[in-house]
């Protein structure tokens, strides 16, 4: 909202003009809980997301069907989870997706499980025991917690906010992590491959190498032959 006050800016289009239609950002007021509901929208649907989330783990809207579902399944909203587990769900799908897999919420659960931060109800992703796949995004993640943005919809895309809790959920219950033979074989196929390479992938190369394909395969082939995955 800032930034359009200097035209020359918006016009060169530093800020996309075309997904204003599609997704609306806004500022918080100054003292607004990220924990508040819709009641401080005046009824109005919403969700809250750290500026970081946005500046350095690239999160894009709408949510796509595996990060909605995977929300959904754990039943936290966005602003409960720490930035490391976006930044881990983001790297999952990067890398499911170099290999020309859907990314998947029961392979996902299998590699990692949700744990609630104490008392607290924030959620944080550790990985299974014996199960490594991503390193942590960042050792020591600080001064987050009081930036952040309340995402809306409008009316060019009334499903922005569908398919996955809006706000913090107050008892927070978390299963086991998925077993193998909880899994479809499709999937029990997948997770065997990936824990036969043995390796731990970097969350935040796979990030930065999200849109050079010729980076992210290179860094990739440093961590798996790629025989491992004509399956």
């Amino acid at each position: 909202m800032k930034h359009r006050e200097d035209e020359v800016a918006y016009m060169l289009r530093v800020f996309e003009q075309e997904c204003d239609a599609y997704v609306s950002v806004q500022p918080c007021v100054l003292g607004e809980p990220v924990c508040a509901d819709e009641r401080a929208n005046d009824g109005k649907p919403f969700f809250f997301l750290y500026a970081t989330i946005f500046k350095r783990i690239k999160l894009r809207f709408s949510l796509t069907g595996f990060e909605r579902a995977l929300l959904t399944e754990i039943n936290v909203a966005p602003a409960q989870l720490h930035p490391n587990c976006l930044a881990f769900m983001t790297a999952f799908a990067i890398l499911y997706n170099h290999f020309g897999h859907t990314p998947s919420v029961d392979i996902f659960l299998y590699f990692i499980e949700a744990k609630s931060l104490g008392k607290k109800l924030r959620v944080s992703f550790n990985g299974v025991a014996g199960r490594g796949l991503l390193s942590l995004f960042q050792q020591s993640y600080k001064g987050f917690k009081g930036k952040f943005f309340r995402v809306c919809c409008t009316d060019y895309n009334r499903t922005l906010l569908d398919g996955f809790p809006l706000y913090w959920v107050k008892k927070l219950e978390f299963k086991k992590p998925r077993t193998l033979e909880e899994l479809t074989p499709h999937d029990r196929e997948l997770c065997q491959v990936l824990a036969s390479l043995g390796a731990v992938f970097n969350t935040a190369q796979l990030i930065k190498h999200e849109f050079s394909p010729s980076d992210l395969k290179g860094y990739i082939a440093t961590r798996s032959p790629p025989s491992h995955f004509a399956v």
